[in-house]
């Protein structure tokens, strides 16, 4: 199963950790909502496909 975190462009590698982040820059309280409310939609995905970007700029 995929989840959005895997196709958005700010889903970072961690080469010390060895794990994936989101690399947005967020506050305390912007943090406790992103990790706590797994219902609602990510405000901060932004879709990391090159392809399906340049196919919407034909």
């Amino acid at each position: 199963m995929t989840s959005q975190c895997d196709t958005c462009a700010n889903n970072a590698y961690d080469e010390e950790f060895d794990e994936y982040y989101c690399a947005v820059e967020m506050d305390e309280d912007e943090y406790y909502k992103f990790i706590s409310d797994h219902s609602a939609s990510c405000p901060y995905y932004k879709n990391g496909d090159e392809y399906a970007v340049v196919k919407h700029q034909m």
